[in-house]
Formats: structure tokens, C-alpha cells, sequence
């Protein structure tokens, strides 16, 4: 089985002792954001977790925690953008977590780390021109550390709308020319551009849109093919397959003017108040009336030699 870390909250830079304990346990709890009631356990256990895939911002914390991850496969997806504390009011100096990249990749490897450069918006500061030559400076410092860069256009979601109104759809002649100019870039730096869910048109101009999260990517992470089940259909843009989130919404402390997993400050606020690294499930504890289930697990490795092994 696959676990996923990331697409609600940040782990590694805000909870990462709650994970290390989650680890040391062999089990971890997870709330149904759409039935609170509802609450699936999921075994840590390398003999049926097959991948752990982690995205962050910041790394770091978890750093001290990787002997304990070291039994699992890993595959990390780490966001690093050129945008200032206006926009990312908590995140780290980027120099620093481009070096806590750097590690990291030392620790797992290239093939194992994906930079994710997203979202891109447009406005008067954060022009087209600034974005290519932030890139260019940026994939100058984390070449030979990762393989692949998503890139992303931000997306107007109704959260994004109420925390950040005067963000704008960055226009489709703007995402070709800037996705060319990314391909041309990442190729001087051995890096292949993927977009994530966007339009398949991004080809045209030489970007990868088979998916930043798919079956080929965990393949390779593993060094083993998968026999993966059906999983839950995403967004039609959306190629990636996910699958046993243990983040929660509503708990990530960068507080990005973009986010689409917090509703607000405040609802953060209360939801970090009720952490507790010693619990299984990531904020609270367990309630009257909740129901418990654990989902068949088992390891997804293809123990079959393909043919394509041995070309």
C-alpha cells in the first residue's frame, strides 16, 4: 500500500514527532474530513507499506526522524518557491530548505525527490521575467538533486478566492511561453517539467503531462513494479494516483495566501491547539460515537519480473 503524507497538511515541518511516534506504534488513525465519524486505521509496517510519499515545505524537522523512516521506501515531493512572506508567511529562508534539499537528496537519492515550483501567479512583481530567471537561479543551486519539477498555475478555488482575492488566472499564452522557458531551462539543469493538472496543450511547448504522482513515479521510486489497485477518480486534469492520506486539513501553519487546505487562520489555530503528538490521530483524540475500520492492507509489489526488466 501506498501511504500519503501531504495533500492536506505538512508533516514534516509541523508534526514530525507525532509521525515518529506513529512509526514507533505501527498504526496510525485518520478522520474523514467529510464524516468526522469516520475513522480509518492504517498499519505502518514496511512488510505492506510499500511507499511513503511526503510533501513539504519544509523538510527539515523530519531530518533527525530518517533512521526510523530508513525501512520504508520514500518519495518526496518538496515545494520551493522564490515568493517572499507576503505570500508565505511561514516558510523558511529558501536558501535553507534548497540545502535541507540538498541533504535529503544525499539521504534517498535523486530519483526519489521531486521539486515542485508552484503555484506560479502573475501580478506586478512576481512577472513572467522574474519567474524565469528565480527558476534559472533556483535549478542552478538543486541541480544533480532531483530529476523532475512540477510546476503549477494557481487555481481559483473558493478558499484561495476568500483568502487571496486579488490572485488572478495566469493566462494561457503566459503558461506557454513560461512552461517553454522552464523546459529549456530544466534541461541545461537534467530536469524534466511536468505540470500538475493542467492542460494537455503544455505539451506542445515540450512539458511532460503524464502526471507527477503516478504509478510510473512510485515504480521508479521503489525499483519494483506495482500492481496497483483502482483508486479514487481525481479532478479530469489530475493523472496522479492517491491514495491513505493521514494529514488533516486545516493544520498546516504556513499559512500560504494560495492555500487550498485551510479555510483560515483560525480554524489552524484551533486545529494545532488540539494536537497531540502522543495521539494516533494527527489533531484530537478519538470520540464517542466514532467508528473504527481498517481497510485490507497489503503490499502492492509486483514480485514478477516484467519483460521490460530486461530490456
Amino acid at each position: 500500500m501506498i501511504i500519503q503524507t501531504g495533500n492536506r497538511t505538512d508533516i514534516p515541518a509541523f508534526y514530525p514527532d507525532w509521525f515518529a511516534n506513529r512509526l514507533r506504534e505501527g498504526y496510525v488513525l485518520v478522520r474523514n474530513p467529510f464524516n468526522p465519524q469516520q475513522v480509518t486505521r492504517y498499519l505502518l509496517d514496511p512488510a505492506v507499506t510499500d511507499l511513503i510519499v511526503f510533501c513539504s515545505k519544509n523538510p527539515q524537522p523530519l531530518l533527525k526522524y530518517m533512521p526510523l523512516i530508513k525501512p520504508y521506501h520514500q518519495y518526496w515531493f518538496v515545494t520551493i518557491t522564490p515568493y517572499g512572506t507576503d505570500l508565505e508567511p511561514n516558510v523558511p529562508d529558501k536558501a535553507a530548505v534548497m540545502e535541507t534539499f540538498r541533504e535529503l537528496s544525499s539521504i534517498v537519492g535523486p530519483a526519489n525527490m521531486c521539486w515542485r515550483y508552484d503555484p506560479i501567479l502573475i501580478n506586478e512583481k512576481e512577472t513572467a521575467e522574474w519567474h524565469i530567471n528565480s527558476f534559472r537561479d533556483m535549478c542552478r543551486t538543486l541541480a544533480g538533486s532531483t530529476h523532475t519539477v512540477v510546476i503549477s498555475f494557481i487555481d481559483l478555488y473558493e478558499k484561495v478566492k476568500r483568502n487571496f482575492p486579488e490572485a488572478k488566472i495566469v493566462p494561457l499564452q503566459t503558461q506557454l511561453a513560461l512552461t517553454e522557458a522552464f523546459v529549456k531551462i530544466g534541461r541545461e539543469y537534467g530536469m524534466t517539467i511536468k505540470p500538475c493538472g493542467e492542460s494537455k496543450i503544455l505539451e506542445s511547448v515540450g512539458a511532460d503531462c503524464s502526471g507527477c504522482m503516478t504509478q510510473k513515479t512510485f515504480e521508479t521510486a521503489i525499483g519494483q513494479n506495482l500492481n496497483l489497485p483502482s483508486a479514487p477518480n481525481n479532478r479530469k486534469e489530475c493523472a496522479c494516483y492517491i491514495t491513505g492520506d493521514i494529514g488533516a486539513y486545516n493544520s498546516c501553519g504556513h499559512f500560504c495566501r494560495y492555500c487550498y487546505a485551510n479555510t483560515d487562520r483560525k480554524a489552524v489555530a484551533a486545529a494545532m491547539k488540539q494536537h497531540d503528538p502522543k495521539s494516533p490521530l494527527l489533531i484530537g483524540h478519538l470520540m464517542p460515537g466514532d467508528r473504527i475500520s481498517q481497510p485490507k492492507q497489503e503490499s502492492w509489489i509486483d514480485p514478477q519480473m516484467r519483460l521490460e526488466n530486461y530490456i
